[in-house]
């Protein structure tokens, strides 16, 4: 699937599923500053796309080559529950919808979703939280696979090796080019021992054919409860995420792969956002050959924005950020790099009826 059929889709379907009330629309004219580019017309490619999923669902995820999962409440002989299930997009709809697994335990919330990704070779990993202890917020990252296309997911346990009672999630799944895909999550073993919550990162289904390998450590101090992103460039998995500084400053930063291993941690746009609690407010990615884009919310003065900065050399370092919509914006931003260079970003913005899921070509 072409970059722009993705990007079209992710912001389709996130204008679809937005409850009723909110609109799909342009910035308000003169939002951003002067360095921002002129914005699109929404009416020229944002359109209704009929959905899948059954009434009262909930978490949708669109994925890179189209794939839409999400989750399903259901009744089971122990109780309530949940289904997670997916589906492929096939011609202008969707083939029926396929089953991944159900059960009691799930973790299921508004802000850290489930995914199913498309593996090299065809198979498919999905990824979900589950329940991982007696307090509400012990839960995990879980994993199942599939070598059919689909038609059956095979559960293979959990994606990190701590196993404590503490938090574990929004994970991103990016495709490897030889086996497997690469995972990056939110880690919260060691705030038992006094530590912060990581970043880490594994490979999942790799040349090895081990289920999980190489988990490693890839920031120490991050936001608790902010999503990741990451993307493959032609250099290597790249991934982003807010970080943490001891003075509580929460700027987006970026983690490569190189030649000599995974990179330390580098500041996107130094926002210099001071808050003492998560925003849950994450930043997104989109990479094609070396280009790369990132957008993101901050908080940091002169006041709330969504920011946007460009990269030409795989995210090893990014042009001047400039600001996509400082009208108070509320954030929730996807972000995906046109063929022409372009990139359309995504953002919940406030209207004069309430919020507004906004479109712009930058």
């Amino acid at each position: 699937m072409s970059p722009l059929r993705r990007g079209l889709l992710a912001l389709v379907t996130v204008a679809v599923l937005w409850p009723a009330g909110n609109a799909v629309a342009a910035p308000p004219a003169g939002s951003g500053n002067a360095a921002t580019p002129a914005a699109g017309d929404p009416a020229s490619f944002a359109s209704g796309l009929e959905l899948p999923a059954a009434a009262g669902a909930l978490a949708p995820n669109l994925r890179p080559g189209g794939l839409l999962s999400w989750l399903e409440p259901v009744a089971t002989s122990t109780g309530s529950g949940h289904r997670l299930l997916f589906a492929r997009p096939r011609g202008d709809g969707w083939a029926p919808p396929q089953p991944v697994v159900e059960g009691t335990d799930f973790f299921a919330n508004w802000a850290d979703l489930p995914a199913v990704v498309e593996l090299p070779g065809g198979g498919l990993v999905a990824s979900w939280l589950a329940q991982a202890g007696e307090d509400p917020y012990a839960y995990g990252i879980r994993l199942a696979v599939s070598k059919d296309g689909g038609e059956s997911f095979a559960p293979v346990g959990w994606l990190h090796r701590d196993r404590s009672e503490n938090e574990h999630g929004f994970v991103s799944l990016v495709p490897r080019r030889d086996a497997g895909a690469w995972a990056f999550w939110l880690d919260g073993g060691a705030l038992d021992t006094g530590g912060a919550m990581q970043l880490h990162t594994a490979t999942v289904l790799g040349p090895s054919g081990d289920t999980v390998t190489g988990e490693e450590v890839l920031d120490p101090r991050v936001c608790e409860c902010c999503t990741t992103s990451a993307a493959r460039t032609a250099d290597g998995p790249v991934v982003v995420y807010r970080g943490r500084t001891e003075s509580e400053i929460r700027d987006i930063r970026i983690v490569r792969r190189t030649g000599e291993g995974w990179s330390e941690p580098k500041t996107v746009a130094d926002d210099a956002w001071r808050v003492s609690g998560c925003p849950v407010n994450g930043p997104a990615i989109d990479a094609d050959g070396r280009r790369v884009v990132v957008a993101w919310f901050t908080g940091g003065e002169p006041g709330p924005r969504v920011r946007v900065a460009f990269s030409k050399d795989g995210g090893a370092s990014f042009g001047r950020p400039f600001d996509v919509d400082s009208e108070n914006p509320r954030g929730r931003v996807d972000v995906a790099l046109l063929a022409d260079g372009d990139a359309v970003v995504s953002w919940l913005g406030r209207g004069d009826e309430g919020s507004e899921v906004r479109l712009r070509r930058v």
